[in-house]
């Protein structure tokens, strides 16, 4: 339970919300697929899946075709993009020998899922990313960032505010707002948020994974792709929203109960990446990512001897993967990847 008379600052909040051991959204229900709040890409069209096989194998061909790399999801969800990527790896034995697959999942429940879904001996669960072997490393990020918890910070008269939440007696919940000062948070980032901004939106813990994961692609080289809904603007937007019953809801309300997500700010995180040396990025569109890496050919070749019913199935599948009006361009994609890598499949 929520400690009552007390003010917390909204991350923490989120993250009792999301992750609380006892009444945490993720660990507590299976959010995905029919029954769940949401679904995500993965779980539209196996092409998604197939399409990431694809690019992986590329960029791994990229590295140089280490004789040894990590292959790391973060936030695995219920486990289908792993499954279908393992299917299309069978197909490259060459790869798939090379291949240490792991999946970093904080939910114990979903872990649970992901090990009755994916049939693959060779797989470890991981809990951090101490123990990585020194190999190069391919992560996966397909709607891993959104889900962790913000903080937001408002200007008010050239004074910035925090936002929290207050518990009251009776466990009644209200926004309220606290004097700060900026400057520690721009030291903490180690540049000026602030610059032309009356609204900060940000993750402390998904700046601590970005900076975590860059430094070991740093030191033993590889890449991180992020796939998720997001925008690139130099002014920060109010993202923040939950989701309950399939519908927008108030995040003070069903705790526990709600899904709560946010935007990505790709632009913020491409100045997070220029405070490192040797590193670049690449960035686009869900629609031109699936588009380039051959999705309509492949949903062409599979439709072959298919139904008019099941080919329809397949192509209104591919649509709301790529359409512009539905995840096409809603869903971004970035590679954050060492600089002497030419990899350029997907952008």
């Amino acid at each position: 339970m929520l400690k009552q008379n007390y003010n917390i600052s909204l991350d923490k909040f989120i993250d009792y919300c999301l992750y609380n051991k006892k009444e945490g959204y993720y660990i507590n229900k299976n959010p995905f697929g029919i029954k769940g709040d949401f679904v995500t890409a993965p779980n539209i069209s196996r092409l998604y899946s197939e399409m990431l096989a694809i690019w992986t194998i590329s960029f791994w061909e990229s590295l140089g075709c280490p004789k040894k790399f990590n292959l790391i999801e973060l936030g695995a969800g219920n486990g289908e993009m792993m499954k279908i990527m393992i299917e299309s790896f069978k197909k490259f034995p060459a790869f798939l020998k090379c291949c240490n697959i792991m999946i970093y999942e904080k939910s114990p429940r979903l872990i649970l899922e992901q090990k009755k879904k994916i049939e693959f001996k060779n797989i470890k669960w991981i809990k951090n990313f101490k123990n990585l072997k020194k190999f190069p490393n391919i992560f996966l990020a397909n709607e891993f960032f959104d889900a962790l918890p913000i903080k937001q910070f408002l200007k008010k008269d050239k004074y910035w505010y925090e936002k929290l939440v207050k518990i009251s007696k009776k466990n009644k919940l209200d926004f309220i707002e606290k004097k700060i000062n900026i400057k520690n948070l721009q030291k903490k980032l180690n540049f000026d948020i602030t610059n032309n901004q009356n609204f900060i939106e940000y993750s402390p813990s998904g700046i601590k994974y970005l900076k975590e994961i860059i430094k070991i692609i740093n030191k033993n080289k590889g890449g991180l792709l992020v796939i998720d809904y997001g925008y690139y603007g130099k002014k920060f937007k109010n993202t923040l929203k939950a989701i309950y019953n399939k519908k927008h809801s108030n995040i003070l309300e069903n705790v526990g109960k709600s899904d709560i997500t946010h935007n990505i700010n790709y632009h913020f995180f491409e100045k997070i990446i220029k405070n490192f040396d040797n590193l670049d990025n690449n960035y686009t569109t869900q629609k031109k990512f699936l588009t380039k890496l051959g999705i309509f050919q492949r949903a062409e070749i599979i439709s072959k001897n298919k139904t008019f019913t099941e080919k329809a199935d397949i192509f209104y599948r591919v649509k709301r993967l790529t359409d512009k009006n539905q995840m096409g361009d809603l869903f971004k994609v970035m590679l954050i990847k060492n600089s002497n890598i030419k990899s350029q499949i997907g952008f």
